[in-house]
């Protein structure tokens, strides 16, 4: 019998593979489909997913990653933002310093901050992009309406967690977008100014004091918006995300046309069929109940283990989406403005990208253009999955008949609407520049933005009449909202500079 010593010393030896299969309990490489199994659900980060996924899952063109992409660069900025907190400070004495201490002295300081930058702008761009896609592969039909809803809620988080984070580097860019977006947040006040309750009804001056703190952009609106920054945002945001993923799985996967029972599946390193019910056979509970469940009366048909053909995907997508980040930060610095000065406006005063489309309906009305219409859109947005009810066309690109046609149709009809109205507010003004004395109200009723959500509208039940299809209305709809933002974003962004007056080119801005 070895003595205590000799265990020890034995167990010392040992030390590094029993810590390996401590936390690695399988101790090898997968070699069938029930390790494979035990690989996925017995690992924390794993076993959000499903043992086994449909084939098309793994399909690239289907979803191009874009939700993954999403995630990996929500959390690209977490890490960044931590290594981030570490040197920054939320004073509006010590902001700007720091930041430039970071940018200037800290080492691969300003990799760090553009990698958190340009991540953060990734971001945002993905989740419009992944949104676009689950509407045109009908993937938010029933049973998967209640995620639809999530998703919107994700998006709404990630412009507010990237708009709050607009603000900390103090400096000139930042304070003056800060400065439209609380604008924006004051729009209500042109309504209640123009009937004349401002008095006792101020819903604008509540909304901008909430956002701020204040009156102005300060230190209360700085330290507001790093609390929601760093904590409140990316908790409901992580939070969020789980009940999207834990969603995935209780809905079947991804959205995919229903496939005949009895289907081949890979099993043992080879496509075969695995399952094929007899109508004559009685099956115990667990083979065969009634039920609600996606996965209630299928089989594995047309499925692969997650292990590996899933993972390998993923980790493509992540490497994809770190490299691309990667590149940006090399080649493109955060910019960095002088310090804040608010006696010094920046002219022209720009929001983010993502509200420049906001922006440009907002310098036709403020009430019209900063609430009314992103309310109608989200409250439109909400609602698809639930006028839209007739099955057919899940998990395909433009998948019910005639969808196709409708959506270039649509295109082109936004596109020459949009561009149309933007050529004549150029050209010709609107009605305060023809009636220089006109109530506030007819400004606020009649405007480019109000006059371009009743076209598309319009548009939208002409669809809805003469295709008889509510999911051929939607997609009309749709369509034009997206061409719309794209077109009034680049509007905004190419051709607004000082005074928001048109120039085709940032070249040909007065230089003072």
């Amino acid at each position: 019998m070895a003595t205590a010593t000799q265990e020890f010393v034995h167990n010392l030896r040992e030390l590094p593979h029993t810590v390996k299969d401590a936390w690695f309990r399988l101790g090898k490489t997968p070699e069938s489909e029930r390790e494979e199994s035990q690989a996925t659900f017995h690992n924390l980060f794993l076993h959000i997913h499903s043992v086994r996924v449909h084939v098309r899952t793994l399909s690239p063109t289907l979803t191009f990653g874009l939700g993954l992409m999403a995630a990996a660069t929500f959390g690209i900025t977490v890490v960044t933002g931590l290594l981030l907190m570490v040197y920054y400070k939320p004073s509006t004495d010590l902001a700007y310093q720091s930041i430039k201490d970071i940018h200037f002295t800290v080492y691969t300081g300003r990799f760090i901050r553009n990698i958190h930058r340009w991540a953060a702008q990734l971001m945002v761009l993905t989740v419009l992009l992944h949104m676009a896609r689950v509407f045109f592969t009908g993937s938010y039909k029933k049973p998967r309406e209640f995620n639809w809803l999530v998703g919107l809620g994700l998006l709404v988080l990630t412009l507010a967690l990237s708009f709050t984070g607009y603000l900390l580097p103090w400096d000139q860019l930042a304070y003056w977008a800060i400065t439209i977006g609380s604008n924006i947040a004051n729009s209500p006040r042109e309504l209640t100014d123009a009937v004349g309750v401002t008095r006792w009804l101020d819903p604008g001056g509540f909304q901008k004091r909430l956002l701020l703190g204040a009156n102005y952009v300060g230190q209360d609106a700085l330290i507001r918006f790093y609390v929601l920054h760093v904590f409140l945002l990316p908790l409901a945001l992580v939070t969020l995300l789980g009940v999207h993923f834990w969603r995935i799985r209780k809905d079947g996967g991804l959205a995919r046309p229903e496939d005949p029972m009895g289907g081949p599946a890979e099993w043992g390193g080879a496509r075969r069929t695995v399952f094929e019910p007899v109508p004559t056979k009685t099956y115990g509970l667990m083979a065969l109940v009634k039920g609600k469940r996606p996965t209630v009366n299928r089989g594995p048909e047309n499925t692969v283990m997650a292990w590996p053909h899933l993972f390998w995907a993923e980790l493509a997508v992540f490497m994809i989406t770190v490299a691309a980040t990667l590149i940006l930060s090399f080649y493109w610095d955060a910019p960095l403005k002088e310090l804040a000065n608010p006696g010094i406006p920046e002219n022209p005063a720009k929001a983010p990208w993502y509200f420049l489309g906001i922006q440009e309906l907002v310098s036709y009305s403020a009430f019209t253009g900063g609430l009314l219409i992103p309310l109608i859109v989200v409250v439109g947005l909400a609602l698809i999955p639930f006028l839209d009810r007739r099955s057919g066309g899940e998990g395909v690109w433009f998948g019910t008949k005639g969808e196709r046609s409708v959506f270039l149709n649509s295109l082109l009809f936004a596109v020459l609407v949009t561009v149309g109205m933007l050529i004549f507010t150029v050209d010709y003004g609107w009605l305060r520049n023809w009636f220089p004395e006109i109530h506030q109200l007819w400004i606020i009723t009649f405007n480019p933005g109000s006059l371009l959500v009743l076209i598309f509208a319009a548009w939208s039940l002409v669809v809805l009449r003469r295709r008889d299809s509510v999911r051929l209305a939607a997609v009309a709809l749709f369509t034009c909202f997206l061409v719309g933002f794209t077109i009034l974003t680049y509007f905004a962004t190419v051709h607004r500079g000082p005074n928001w007056h048109f120039y085709w080119w940032p070249s040909q801005w007065p230089v003072h």
